[in-house]
């Protein structure tokens, strides 16, 4: 194209709403394209709990109904790997708070025989849980059995290790649920497993049909 014309063409407006509306469209027109992602799978229902939380107050799953909700299982008197997964909850917390009350995060202790109220609010307190959207619970021996090992199908149990002490043996993966109640996945708690867990709530509570 000869210069003149070329310099014609610049000054024209018609010309440069053409080259924005193309380098802008194109970009857009390949995101509603794109497919969009698929959800979780439905992996069954979780049965109801009765249990006790960081307030010595009843807890049950039917408190959580119409919620999206992750949990995940520790106790406060762990020093390997619980610390790490209350610190992966507490960031997940951090970035899910612009999801206001559709979300919730529950810890459920694995230790209830030592793990009273008392001690789960202390071990709350530590982790900046906001009791509005993160409660800690305990209970029976039995109850916790019940949800923990039946409900959730994580383990929970105590070794016998040398010099008379138990060790005690739990799952380390975060679960997510569904407003339903439906198990909707579960995650390691490595940097791609939280990535991928809190994109998965995102979608949940954004499009409550998936």
């Amino acid at each position: 194209m000869p210069t003149s014309s070329l310099s014609t063409l610049l000054r024209k407006p018609l010309f440069w709403i053409a080259a924005i509306a193309f380098l802008f469209g194109v970009p857009l027109a390949r995101a509603m394209l794109r497919p969009p992602p698929a959800p979780p799978p439905r992996l069954g229902r979780l049965p109801d709990f009765r249990l006790t939380d960081e307030k010595g107050a009843p807890f049950s799953r039917h408190d959580l109904a119409g919620k999206v909700w992750v949990a995940d299982f520790i106790f406060t008197r762990c020093a390997g790997s619980c610390p790490l997964l209350s610190a992966k909850m507490e960031a997940i917390q951090h970035r899910t708070r612009q999801l206001g009350p559709d979300f919730h995060l529950v810890s459920f202790s694995v230790d209830p025989e030592h793990d009273t109220p008392a001690d789960l609010a202390d071990y709350a307190r530590r982790f900046h849980a906001n009791p509005r959207g993160w409660h800690f619970l305990t209970g029976r021996l039995d109850a916790m059995q019940e949800a923990v090992v039946k409900g959730f199908k994580i383990a929970m149990e105590k070794d016998k290790v040398p010099g008379g002490f138990f060790a005690i043996v739990h799952g380390e993966h975060f679960v997510l649920v569904d407003r339903r109640g439906e198990i909707r996945g579960y995650y390691p708690s490595d940097a791609e497993g939280v990535d991928r867990l809190v994109a998965d709530v995102s979608l949940l509570v954004n499009q409550p049909d998936r």
